[in-house]
């Protein structure tokens, strides 16, 4: 079996031999295929050259296709992340001890250790943790204890993370009394829609409306309320009458009632004195004598009269109030808390605003933005503002390049044809567009521009040698298209593994930036190369046209070639 040799000729690839399993010798066939696309791309281009207004046609019904699209993305700010751990924070009822706070963490710890997919657990009893990553804060409260939980690494199981903690959530319905909540709070996986106002009374009852209408809410998790529960507490109302008829003022019942119950630490008491250090004493009723009601009415109150006792001068009973006030702008507020249980923030966020409770807000109640919601819009806004500097940037610099101020909006136009390909596997994929899929189309424009320069430039040079119009944007098409199509090429393949989540850990970051990407450059590649020399067509028409004042009545006037007629 033996090779035959290579021949080379102008603008022509080294042909090569090899032997077939009879011992023929057949030659290689790619540079005759390369011939063939290359004639049937150049025999597009000039139906495209020749068909010009319908050519802008069809890519004005494409952009207006790809903007009608739009309102089908899924929005967010961040993405939720896989970081193969969780969190679960348990709430009893207020007046729960620390031992029974501790009984249901070991109970619940139990529970979770026996679900597929989990390591490892965690608790600490007496704390509660709100918030993820830089927002997370940890607060000392004995009826709260959180609980960390390992998972089995992503590589390593089958289901996502938040498929987990929908089972975790789940397997913890049957503790009796006791709030659930089930995700570490990060960004990505919790709706927070914040209300406030002046009227606390309002507000509570609209508070509790909407958490009960949220909750009505397909496929999210567990929502949860700020407004405190109502702790209980022993509520003592003075009858300012009856004490100022004895002679007992408030600041007489309040002392009393502190003393009893607090205990007095006042610096002119006597102090144990030990060795080295004095130590201050607390002086307080003993706790078998205020344990009932009338224990606390038989206490004694000092007034210019005498000493009388408390329940003789105040009506005494057992109430609730917030352990806690929130406030915003000075307006108390209530945050609800809606775990997205993997679902798409914006989703959920729009079906929450089409609820009556949010929709018809009584009177003094408005709705506040924060968290994600706040975030996600201060990023869209952001990223118009950057959007347009960056091609203003992009425009200033083509313009020193090419010295003129027209022919870079051929350049330019490459950019809008790159919308549809980048939104639409986003919709197919149901990535939601957060600030990864932001930042991807902030990359895409350099590269796409970096298309169109290579075949403007090249057209103009051809122009500049002597060529027709006509002739440099056909010879600049035979010329670029294959180094812009390699280039193109070359980005997606690396970029695929990333946009298929192949790249091992967690990928939902890097994920939607590089879906936008490849698909803006298949689309844009694909348009540029025949859009891009229609478009230049149209520009230099124009430029004729404003060139023939200044020419004088000799000039001879640039007549349009037949194969490029409207």
């Amino acid at each position: 079996m033996a090779w035959g040799p290579g021949r080379h000729g102008a603008g022509e690839n080294i042909f090569t031999y090899y032997a077939d399993p009879h011992g023929c010798i057949v030659e290689n066939s790619v540079q005759m295929a390369h011939i063939d696309n290359d004639a049937v791309y150049l025999a597009v281009v000039k139906a495209c050259l020749g068909h010009r207004k319908l050519t802008i046609f069809g890519v004005c019904v494409f952009l207006g296709l790809s903007v009608s699209a739009i309102p089908l993305l899924k929005s967010g700010f961040l993405p939720a992340s896989d970081d193969a751990q969780t969190k679960v924070t348990l709430t009893l009822q207020p007046g729960s001890t620390i031992e029974q706070t501790d009984a249901v963490t070991r109970q619940a710890a139990g529970i979770i250790a026996k679900l597929s997919d989990v390591t490892r657990v965690f608790s600490s009893v007496g704390t509660a943790s709100s918030g993820g990553g830089l927002e997370s804060s940890t607060t000392n409260d004995v009826t709260s204890a959180t609980l960390v939980v390992d998972l089995t690494p992503i590589g390593d199981r089958d289901r996502k993370q938040s498929e987990i903690e929908n089972a975790i959530r789940q397997a913890l319905a049957v503790l009796p009394g006791v709030r659930v909540e089930v995700g570490s709070g990060g960004n990505g996986t919790t709706l927070e829609i914040t209300l406030a106002s002046d009227d606390s009374n309002v507000l509570d009852q609209a508070g509790s409306a909407l958490e009960e209408q949220l909750r009505t809410l397909k496929g999210i998790g567990a929502v949860t309320s700020s407004a405190s529960l109502q702790a209980p507490e022993i509520q003592i109302v003075p009858d300012f009458t009856r004490a100022a008829a004895l002679g007992v003022t408030s600041e007489s019942i309040s002392e009393a009632v502190r003393v009893a119950t607090n205990g007095d630490y006042s610096s002119s008491m006597a102090k144990l004195n030990l060795p080295q250090r004095q130590v201050s004493i607390r002086v307080r009723l003993d706790p078998g004598n205020r344990t009932t009601l009338d224990d606390i009415a038989n206490l004694r109150v000092s007034g210019t009269n005498g000493s009388v006792d408390l329940g003789s001068i105040a009506e005494i009973g057992i109430g609730g109030s917030p352990s806690e006030i929130n406030r915003i702008d000075r307006s108390r507020n209530i945050t609800l808390s809606v775990e997205l249980n993997g679902r798409i923030l914006g989703d959920v966020n729009r079906e929450a605003q089409e609820l009556l409770a949010l929709k018809n807000l009584p009177q003094g109640v408005h709705l506040v933005e924060q968290g994600e919601l706040q975030r996600s819009s201060e990023l869209f806004e952001s990223f118009g503002i950057a959007m347009a500097i960056g091609v203003f940037c992009i425009y200033a610099v083509l313009v020193l390049l090419f010295h003129d101020f027209l022919q870079p909006l051929t350049i330019l136009m490459a950019l809008p044809l790159s919308l549809g390909g980048a939104l639409l596997p986003l919709i197919v994929t149901g990535t939601s567009f957060s600030m990864p899929a932001v930042i991807g189309l902030l990359m895409l424009m350099g590269v796409v521009t970096k298309n169109s320069i290579l075949l403007v430039e090249y057209a103009i040079m051809s122009r500049r040698g002597g060529m027709s119009r006509f002739d440099a944007l056909v010879d600049a098409c035979h010329k670029r298209a294959r180094p812009i199509i390699m280039t193109t090429i070359a980005m997606g393949c690396g970029m695929l593994p990333v946009a298929l989540s192949l790249t091992g850990g967690d990928g939902s970051f890097r994920q939607p930036m590089a879906i936008v990407v490849i698909g803006g450059l298949l689309t844009s590649t694909f348009l540029s190369l025949l859009v891009i020399p229609v478009i230049f067509t149209f520009i230099d028409d124009f430029l004729e046209l404003l060139k023939r004042p200044f020419r004088g009545r000799q000039a001879k006037e640039t007549q349009p070639m037949p194969a490029e007629a409207g």
